[in-house]
């Protein structure tokens, strides 16, 4: 059996491959765009392919004599439906006996930003010939690593998700799930909603960064229309920064909120607690 994961350099993908890897279990196909930025990973056993979304014919290359493959969502927003469909189509023409896809929690009652091209790709997949698995990642904790650094220097976790929670985890773990799925059988038809042990508000959030960091950290909510603008001001592209902003309206709302136990009976042990990931990231 040969595994394929598609946006192997990205930085789940390569966390997948390296989990793969060391299963032992299975040949490993790591997909990129670019075959230099997985030269890494081809020196641990992988063996490289190069093709992007926007290929087809690039595609049905990588894809040859693959038995599973990963769909990792792209990240060029506003194509990503069109990108990952070519990977589908080329999954049917290769015969691949599963496609799992990371997606994100609760499908179509998810109304984020960032959901709309998931729900576009699920609905996709449901209409294919594909055997596929969705794989509803949650947040990661890393995604709250690009301002750490400012939380502590501050004293200040800016956000607008008021008392709501998020159910994250460590962006590793949600790479070993994919593997265990990629590896075992039984998983075709199966909708696996992910997320983390630690169900945190903003404000629980805090005092987690602040216990890493040693020095006080308070949450400090802001309505969302402020709080796009304030991450604007910082320096990320406005469509980004409303898309964030919008996330934590979500989980104001309790979107990424879950508690379906999924993760933890893949990984068969609890998520990495948000603790370690930020203690790591400060040390």
């Amino acid at each position: 059996m040969t595994v394929a994961v598609t946006g192997a350099s990205g930085q789940l993908g390569r966390l997948v491959v390296e989990a793969l890897l060391r299963t032992g279990s299975t040949p490993v196909v790591a997909i990129a765009r670019d075959p230099q930025k997985v030269a890494d990973l081809a020196e641990l056993g992988a063996e490289v392919r190069t093709a992007s979304y926007d290929d087809p014919a690039a595609l049905d290359r990588a894809l040859a004599g693959v038995d599973r493959v990963l769909l990792i969502s792209g990240n060029e927003f506003g194509k990503r439906v069109d990108q990952h469909t070519n990977v589908i189509r080329a999954a049917e023409r290769a015969g691949v006996q599963l496609l799992a896809y990371t997606s994100i929690p609760k499908g179509e009652a998810n109304p984020l930003i960032l959901a709309q091209e998931h729900i576009g790709t699920e609905a996709v997949l449901a209409a294919s010939t594909v055997p596929h698995a969705i794989l509803r990642n949650g947040w990661y904790w890393e995604n709250y690593l690009g301002g750490l650094g400012h939380a502590v220097e501050t004293g200040v976790l800016h956000g607008a998700a008021g008392d709501g929670r998020v159910a994250a985890a460590a962006r590793a773990d949600y790479a070993e799930a994919a593997a265990r799925v990629l590896t075992t059988d039984g998983h075709a038809g199966r909708v696996y909603e992910l997320g983390g042990d630690e169900r945190l508000t903003y404000a629980e959030l805090a005092q987690v960064i602040s216990a890493a960091a040693g020095k006080p950290v308070r949450y400090e909510n802001l309505p969302q229309s402020d709080y796009a603008a304030a991450l604007e001001g910082s320096g990320l592209p406005a469509g980004y920064a409303q898309a964030v902003a919008d996330a934590d309206a979500g989980i104001a709302q309790g979107v990424l909120d879950v508690d379906s136990g999924d993760l933890q009976k893949l990984l068969g042990r609890s998520a990495t607690p948000a603790a370690e990931v930020f203690g790591k990231a400060l040390a």
